[in-house]
């Protein structure tokens, strides 16, 4: 009787790089946590009034070691974990866009916290076609490239939505070839705006044909990181190749949702009971905060503390001179005016932050009405594979 054999252990979806990502962030959030907590009863123990500031410093004494050692033994149990699963056989070949789904959403709101820490989940900015790094999987290039940049907590592969993807579609029309940024979109955008900048700059000195023509195509915040790109850039051989840019509902002059967490992390303020709770809300990426306002440049946030931006004082960043730039918004609505449209837009960028509007004419982006196009009834995700969309594209890049 012969029996059958033993089916082999299927491995974990993850790279083994993953695991010990995800226990580092576990670990960082423990301590945290922790951190939160002393301060809650250091606070308790201080015994303020209900409103002001919070005290200073931290617990002394007993309780100040033994929270100590606390963290301390956390820390320690981390190291463990991380020397275990080193060890453990997870998945190691190809990633699937189950796995970038959940990294890119992890990066859009943890990413700066994953590079400090020098986290594997960390995601490093690379240009790729199809999930892959470009060289390897380049098959008929072209002189005229199209570079798609993706928005907040998303990536590359998600270029394709409902079965639509504009990269290919363009391609198709126009016959250039479609390369994708996949990028940490939780760094500041300044930040990813320089290695933007490097990454373009190699892909045209390392192109296997003279490149004639450079298009990108930016969705949300790679809007954001394509603006400081250029403005880095200014005279490199890539910028003298670019013939136009498309910005695919980009927050050109932020979103209410991170203004919004500015007021909560106010509320928070007001009483020294409460006040270590904010931990939480500022635990957000400077990614997310650079969309207050729409920070491009490294004065726009440097020399203070991310969280403290009380009014838009950016420094002003015009678009790229000698460059078609376009613009397109959404509105959920059925027609573009309105106060739902002025203050809702597509769900998470209004009207005129993506049409690039501004009361201050010097952070206005003034684009001609021809190189704009509004679409209605449109959430910020739809702007991905809106046919009407896609025909206008082809119109404006022929």
């Amino acid at each position: 009787m012969s029996t059958s054999p033993t089916a082999p252990r299927a491995a974990l979806p993850l790279h083994a790089a993953d695991l010990r990502g995800l226990s580092r962030l576990g670990v960082d959030a423990v301590v945290g946590v922790m951190g939160l907590v002393e301060a809650v009863h250091h606070t308790v123990l201080s015994t303020p009034g209900p409103l002001g500031a919070a005290p200073a410093g931290q617990p002394g004494g007993i309780t100040g070691l033994v929270y100590k050692a606390l963290r301390g033994g956390t820390r320690g149990i981390g190291k463990g974990l991380d020397a275990l699963l080193s060890a453990v056989p997870a998945h190691s070949g190809a990633s699937t866009p189950q796995r970038e789904a959940w990294v890119s959403a992890l990066g859009g709101v943890w990413g700066d916290h994953l590079e400090a820490t020098d986290n594997p989940l960390a995601i490093r900015m690379s240009l790729r076609i199809a999930g892959q790094p470009w060289q390897a999987a380049l098959q008929q290039p072209t002189g005229k490239l199209l570079v798609l940049v993706h928005g907040l907590a998303m990536n590359d592969l998600q270029w394709r939505r409902e079965g639509h993807d504009h990269g290919q579609a363009l391609a198709q029309a126009l016959g250039c070839t479609p390369i994708y940024l996949h990028y940490n979109s939780g760094r500041h955008v300044s930040q990813n705006g320089r290695d933007f900048a490097s990454q373009l700059d190699a892909l045209v000195a390392n192109w296997p044909v003279p490149v004639e023509d450079l298009v990108i195509v930016a969705h949300s915040m790679g809007g954001l990181v394509t603006r400081s790109a250029c403005h880095v850039a200014d005279g490199s051989a890539w910028m003298r190749r670019l013939r136009s840019v498309v910005f695919l509902g980009t927050p050109h002059h932020g979103a209410p949702l991170e203004r919004g967490g500015r007021l909560v992390d106010a509320v928070f303020g007001v009483s020294p009971y409460v006040a270590p709770f904010a931990r939480l809300s500022q635990a957000r990426s400077a990614g997310i905060t650079d969309l207050r306002y729409g920070n491009l440049q490294d004065d726009d946030w440097q020399h203070r503390d991310r969280h403290a931006q009380k009014r838009d004082d950016r420094v002003p960043t015009p678009l790229p001179e000698g460059v078609q730039c376009h613009v397109v918004a959404a509105t959920t609505a059925e027609q573009a005016c309105g106060l739902h449209s002025r203050v809702v837009g597509d769900g998470l960028v209004p009207l005129a932050s993506a049409l690039g509007e501004h009361r201050n004419p010097a952070l206005a982006l003034h684009v001609p009405r021809s190189h704009r196009m509004v679409v209605t009834q449109a959430n910020h995700w739809d702007l991905l594979n809106r046919a009407d969309l896609a025909d206008q594209l082809k119109r404006w890049l022929a």
